[in-house]
């Protein structure tokens, strides 16, 4: 990839974060159903302790994913750059414990990583449902190894993206512009093998939005841990 680590490429959120505070309630509308998100936390819910730590990387409004991991009886923590989307997920999901942060500041060594002044811990699961879409590829590496050293060993990682061969894309969303990138799925694989993840499972899901703007799209699900 011809970097080392965050602190060797500069970081371009322009847009993104405000995009999101000026959707808040419309993206849950928008994308009503999830049946493909729900249907993956139930998979992780089966693999779960009692009680697990799990982070909600990209958490969005807490709807449905930190909702069901809390009411299954977990400890959950979601991260997410948005204020406007933050604010929606401390009101539907009151008992889990949210920050603004970027997934730099998961980093090791950054605020939230491990080694940080404000280090989260460690985490028995971990879950991404179409939060690093959001970021250029030359970062998605990055990100998954900012996961893997969150994550205790033999925890578990679910992670969703959009198939599509696109790097840092601006695309028009809910009258606002963001940037989105993807893989095809054999290369999302290899991505995530090589940050260190045990793929154990895959799902597919055709997904047609509720708004004409966002077009049809393939959903890949992908259920990995983290060798013990």
């Amino acid at each position: 990839m011809g970097v080392g680590g965050y602190e060797d490429i500069r970081l371009d959120r322009t847009g993104q974060a405000e995009g999101f505070d000026a959707i808040g309630d419309r993206y849950d509308e928008a994308f009503p159903h999830k049946e493909g998100q729900v249907t993956a936390g139930e998979r992780l819910l089966t693999r779960l302790p009692a009680g697990s730590r799990v982070l909600d990387l990209g958490c969005g409004t807490g709807l449905p994913t930190s909702r069901q991991l809390v009411e299954a009886g977990h400890k959950v923590t979601g991260v997410d750059l948005s204020a406007g989307m933050l604010a929606l997920a401390r009101r539907h999901v009151p008992r889990a414990d949210f920050h603004r942060a970027d997934i730099a500041d998961l980093r090791t060594g950054g605020r939230y990583g491990p080694g940080g002044p404000e280090d989260l811990g460690r985490f028995d699961a971990v879950v991404a449902f179409f939060s690093l879409l959001m970021l250029p590829r030359v970062e998605i590496p990055l990100a998954l190894r900012s996961v893997h050293d969150l994550l205790l060993p033999g925890g578990m990682f679910t992670l969703s993206m959009v198939e599509a061969d696109v790097d840092d894309f601006a695309i028009p969303f809910l009258g606002n512009t963001i940037r989105v990138s993807g893989y095809l799925r054999d290369e999302l694989r290899q991505v995530v093998a090589e940050a260190g993840f045990t793929v154990l499972e895959e799902d597919s899901y055709a997904y047609a939005p509720h708004t004409t703007e966002v077009p049809p799209e393939e959903q890949l699900f992908l259920h990995c841990r983290r060798p013990a």
